[in-house]
């Protein structure tokens, strides 16, 4: 039975009143992929009444009072995706489609939902508690630089008048708030759950606040100053907040607003162990759209990841363009070979079921654990990555769990073939002693003619600032899916993920990327112009031109003409691109490389001035 959507439903349960409305900026999907259906699933477990509002009419407040007032809380997010960037490409053009709403069709989420959402529910029951969650308000809890506005604004907690802000996975924080304001404890007094903000209201409080152990960042005022002083203070403020995301290690942040106001952040929650996982992902989902899309075309981004697995949480990749860390955390944890099986035999009983699992992983599919055993007493390194510019001497690297995960669900019957669809890291892959075993098995099994990797650039300067290893790491793994592939008899091929202007990146970086595919063969399925989003480390040089790590200038190509250009150096091969990558080589005085990108005929040698 799915969680009701009207008050009808509600009512068809024996209900007069919900305990919270959940509102949420996609259809509902009753499916553990999707946050909404994990928190109301969870709470519905500790006996709450939860009531789904998907994509409400935002114009006015009406549709907020679906099912009258909520006895405990709006509890409201964005969907899965920030809105801005679901509504939007990174050229700021408006999409046509939204593949989380019905058909696909946009139009149904508006611009900064979470606040447009939050004040339509305060405008609905003004005395009712507010507490904002999701990506987008975890990604903008503080400060942050807004790309579509292209200015620094404040915590999300603020303009959306919300009373609580949970951050990160939010299944401990919402269990606690839950039990406060079921004790009947006010939302303005909630100040001491981890994973959340709150904001200060009195002197009183500022002052007990000023007088505990905790890290006061820069000023609201400092950082969104358009000035030199105002980005070095940005990427202090960015840094600080970078160094405390662990559980362990974290203190509570206070960022101030004005002379009255702080924005107070609480250390993280520590993440969901394994069996906690177990039982999370055993609530009793329908694995479904709710039916009231069944004669609206469905939703879009369910098809694929309906009969896909996620296996794990967090990732200590950290690539400087994702803001994984801010969110999900660097500490990984991965659900039990069991609990992962059972639900795929569940999966293999739905009807429309061809044999096909097409994924099984998390944010990196082939990270099943804690970087090494320091990070479970001490937690995640404050001053280093574990991935960059090498793989940690101390990390434990080990394809074996997941290996071993793979082959029992292979071994299920009515299984015909399981796809890794989620990405691998291939750095970590080279660095396990018995990384051949792994790069073989996927070969034979788990990869359906191509095998999708992120190399993402291979200029060495570029690298740096995406946190991601050398080109000779690729080449080397490259090297080894090739020669297994061929002493398999498979005619399998990589396909490189790969990012344009992305901090750091000149033309002329840009330009020795293009040499480089053309010289191995690379043709990219995918180029994704960077993006700039909340949370990242690329974001924060993206607007400070500062590197946060060493306060030093960092280029950023900020015109769209070559923003343009070294997009389509990367897809050189294309006919719509020629004069864009003449144009582009003529600018960097290379005009002998020409010939050599849009030539034809025998194999390019790679040029160097």
């Amino acid at each position: 039975m799915f969680l009701p959507i009207t008050l009808k439903e509600a009512k068809e349960r024996g209900w007069e009143q919900v305990d919270f409305v959940l509102v949420t900026g996609d259809a509902y999907v009753d499916h553990h992929s999707f946050g909404t259906a994990i928190i109301g699933r969870l709470l519905e477990s500790y006996g709450y009444k939860v009531g789904v509002l998907p994509q409400p009419n935002f114009k006015s407040c009406d549709a907020f009072k679906e099912f009258g007032k909520p006895r405990l809380g709006f509890l409201i997010n964005s969907g899965v995706v920030d809105s801005m960037v679901n509504n939007y490409s990174v050229f700021k053009h408006r999409r046509r489609v939204d593949e989380y709403a019905p058909a696909g069709k946009a139009g149904n989420r508006p611009d900064r939902a979470v606040i447009v959402y939050a004040n339509r529910a305060r405008e609905a029951y003004k005395d009712v508690p507010i507490i904002i969650g999701g990506l987008e308000a975890s990604l903008r809890r503080l400060g942050h630089y807004d790309y579509w506005s292209d200015k620094v604004r404040r915590s999300i907690l603020l303009d959306s008048k919300a009373d609580l802000l949970v951050y990160g996975m939010g299944e401990r924080a919402i269990l606690e708030i839950a039990e406060a304001l079921d004790g009947g404890i006010a939302a303005k007094d909630i100040t001491w759950i981890r994973g959340t903000c709150w904001k200060t209201a009195t002197e009183e409080e500022i002052e007990i606040f000023k007088r505990e152990d905790n890290v006061i960042l820069p000023s609201f005022s400092e950082i969104s100053e358009d000035s030199i002083e105002g980005r070095k203070a940005y990427s202090e403020s960015f840094l600080i907040q970078y160094k405390n995301h662990d559980s362990i290690s974290a203190q509570t942040l206070a960022e101030q607003y004005g002379d009255r106001i702080y924005v107070v952040q609480n250390p993280p929650q520590p993440p969901l162990e394994r069996n906690e996982l177990d039982d999370l992902y055993a609530l009793p989902f329908e694995n479904e759209w709710h039916p009231i899309y069944d004669n609206k075309g469905g939703i879009p981004a369910f098809r694929e990841i309906k009969f896909s697995v996620v296996s794990s949480r967090g990732c200590f990749g950290g690539c400087g363009f994702c803001a994984l860390t801010y969110h999900q955390g660097r500490q990984v944890r991965s659900r039990s070979k069991e609990s992962i099986l059972s639900e795929v035999k569940e999966l293999i009983k739905k009807e429309d079921f061809k044999g096909y699992i097409h994924d099984v992983g998390g944010p990196t599919a082939n990270f099943r654990g804690p970087a090494c055993k320091k990070q479970l007493k001490s937690g995640v390194c404050s001053n280093k990555d574990c991935m960059y510019p090498n793989v940690c001497s101390q990390m434990s690297v080990s394809h074996t769990d997941y290996l071993e995960l793979l082959r029992n669900l292979r071994k299920i019957e009515g299984i015909k073939k399981v796809f890794i669809r989620s990405g691998i890291r291939y750095d970590y892959v080279m660095a396990d002693k018995k990384g051949d075993e792994f790069i073989e098995e996927i070969c034979k099994y788990h990869i359906s003619g191509t095998l999708k990797v992120a190399p993402e650039h291979i200029s060495d300067r570029v690298l740096y600032h995406m946190k991601k290893p050398s080109k000779d790491v690729f080449l080397n793994f490259e090297k080894k899916y090739r020669r297994t592939n061929e002493r398999l008899g498979l005619k399998q091929y990589l396909i490189p993920y790969l990012i344009s202007s992305h901090p750091g990146s000149t033309l002329e970086d840009a330009i020795e990327l293009a040499v480089f595919l053309k010289e191995y063969g690379f043709i990219p399925d995918q180029v994704q112009d960077f993006y700039p989003t909340p949370g990242t480390l690329a974001t924060c040089e993206y607007y400070t031109e500062i590197d946060p790590f060493t306060m030093e200038k960092v280029y950023v190509a900020k015109d769209m003409e070559e923003k343009k250009m070294q997009r389509a150096l990367m897809h050189y091969n294309k006919k719509e691109n020629r004069n864009t990558v003449i144009k582009a080589l003529k600018k960097a005085d290379r005009d002998d490389l020409i010939p050599v990108l849009l030539g034809r005929g025998e194999k390019s040698r790679v040029y160097r001035r």
